[in-house]
């Protein structure tokens, strides 16, 4: 087989790289990975020799060149997994790829003021626009776990895609003590014990560069 290798940030902070590491990771092909720290001089000097747009993550796959986490994930799908990582049932496929665009596209409010910091426990002032992104967030998983109940614990019952986009927002619902329903607090715990999720959490909780935008908000209490 071909060498893949998957170009990434500061696994702390880098929700994008996320994004396209946990379906590699479900659909357990071996894969290296190459970290850059975000925001450094190493960074910008090395960057060029992976990425076409001077952005992580990347996916190599031999000589062919993958960019963008959506069709990062997508590639993977079709190649790695054998299209296990989107529902045989269309109207779950519809429905989790909707789901996973508007993530792609959507929630600014929240990834601009809520930035995915792992390891930290932050306090941030609620506006209009984080409200009205945790509402529609909020909307979106109770409606795919209803639509599915009994069928997994994962948004589309199986594990999906949607599920690798949407686990930066998990992670950035804890760092900022957002609030949730009980069924999507247990949707959250779901994502956040995921051992195929371990290897990342415990890299992200030893690593110590810092990058200053993404230390939004005041330590909690």
């Amino acid at each position: 087989m071909q060498a893949i290798t998957l170009i990434i940030g500061n696994m702390n902070y880098s929700s994008w790289s996320l994004r396209a590491w946990l379906p590699l990771a479900k659909s357990g092909v071996s894969f290296d990975t190459v970290l850059l720290p975000l925001d450094t001089e190493e960074f910008y000097r090395r960057i060029p020799e992976y990425s076409p747009t001077g952005c992580v993550p990347v996916l190599w796959h031999g000589e062919h060149c993958v960019w963008d986490s959506l069709a990062i994930a997508e590639y993977i799908n079709e190649h790695f997994a054998g299209g296990s990582l989107w529902p045989e049932d269309a109207a779950s496929r519809a429905l989790g790829r909707s789901m996973a665009a508007e993530m792609h596209s959507g929630f600014t409010g929240v990834r601009n003021a809520m930035p995915m910091n792992i390891r930290a426990r932050r306090v941030v002032p609620m506006t209009p626009d984080i409200e009205r992104d945790i509402a529609r967030i909020s909307a979106l998983w109770t409606n795919a776990l209803d639509r599915h109940a009994g069928q997994g614990p994962w948004l589309l019952g199986q594990y999906s895609i949607a599920d690798a986009m949407f686990a930066p927002v998990v992670f950035r619902f804890a760092t900022y003590g957002v609030q949730l329903p009980e069924q999507l607090e247990r949707y959250c715990a779901q994502v956040m014990d995921d051992p195929d999720l371990a290897p990342w959490l415990a890299q992200a909780a030893t690593e110590t560069w810092i990058v200053e935008a993404d230390e939004a908000g005041e330590d909690s209490a």
